[in-house]
């Protein structure tokens, strides 16, 4: 199967030079692209291409270096722009052997469309192009794409990367946090002990309504918390559902109270966990705006 190149566009309210500055300058181009580490130029011989060395780190102390020349500036009509490059490395670590693409700047009103394309030899044979076709390329096109809407925003909001970064981390953290516990609560007290507590409970909330045993509604309930927790793992925006999420808590929490005020003096009691899980969707809230998404990217060619 004909393997296809990565492709990766978006459009950025910026000047073509500060475009050009933040993505031809090695030390900018690092802070807000994540597949490389460190890029450092190498000095610049006449009528030969920009030579440079790149490095990734990829964890536990290891990194794949590399080496790369840069065509350099092709300029079309004074609204154009395209850069060239071809890359390469002999680390046994690396899945790319070698590579080449290209940077395109064209200017639109206010906006510059900015975009990449570039492919790559893999190493270990059928091996290397199957742990690419399956992995690594989605992979390094997620990482693409994230890296020019954290560029975007960057340049039109002035937030530094590394702060954009940050705030993901809390931002996922939240949400793995939070689906943790929705689906602990459903699955465990709920789904595969019915814990006679959570009966109880229900039972006083609905006394009309719940009969003595009551574990086939305790079970059901279970399963819906479980659907719950997986929600805040799916890939949409969940400003909404942090504001619906804490106004449900507050009045869970005053039902609970109402059936039950003796629950409220009990250690680990409804109102520890309530008021822990309103306080990380207030987290998750405010660090939910201006996140880079790979979605706000175009990730293929027209045509």
């Amino acid at each position: 199967m004909k393997r296809k190149p990565v492709y990766v566009q978006t459009k950025i309210e910026s000047s073509m030079e500060e475009v050009w500055e933040y993505t031809q300058d090695p030390h900018l181009h690092t802070e807000w692209d994540i597949r490389f580490t460190e890029i450092t130029y190498l000095p610049k011989e006449e009528n030969k291409p920009q030579a440079f060395l790149y490095k990734t780190k990829i964890g536990f102390g290891l990194e794949i270096a590399g080496k790369g020349e840069s065509v350099g500036e092709i300029k079309q009509n004074g609204n154009k722009r395209v850069s060239s490059l071809k890359f390469w490395t002999d680390n046994p670590l690396s899945l790319i052997h070698i590579g080449r693409g290209y940077w395109k700047y064209e200017q639109k009103e206010k906006d510059i469309v900015f975009e990449t394309q570039y492919d790559y030899e893999t190493n270990f044979g059928k091996i290397g192009r199957l742990i690419d076709g399956l992995l690594f390329r989605p992979l390094i096109g997620w990482a693409t794409a994230w890296g020019f809407d954290s560029l975007k925003i960057w340049l039109e909001q002035g937030e530094h990367p590394r702060l954009q970064l940050k705030r993901t981390l809390i931002y996922w953290l939240t949400l793995f946090v939070l689906a943790f516990a929705w689906i602990y609560q459903g699955l465990v007290p709920k789904l595969i002990f019915a814990h006679p507590e959570e009966v109880l409970l229900l039972q006083n909330i609905m006394p009309n309504a719940v009969p003595v045993d009551g574990d086939v509604i305790v079970r059901i309930i279970g399963v819906l918390e479980i659907l719950f927790g997986i929600v805040w793992l799916l890939p949409f925006q969940k400003r909404m559902l942090f504001i619906i999420h804490i106004i449900g808590l507050l009045g869970l929490t005053f039902i609970s109270y109402l059936a039950d005020s003796q629950t409220f003096v009990q250690p680990f009691n409804v109102v520890t966990l309530n008021v822990l899980l309103i306080f990380l969707s207030i987290i998750g809230y405010i660090n939910s705006t201006n996140l880079p998404r790979v979605s706000n990217c175009i990730r293929k060619r027209k045509g």
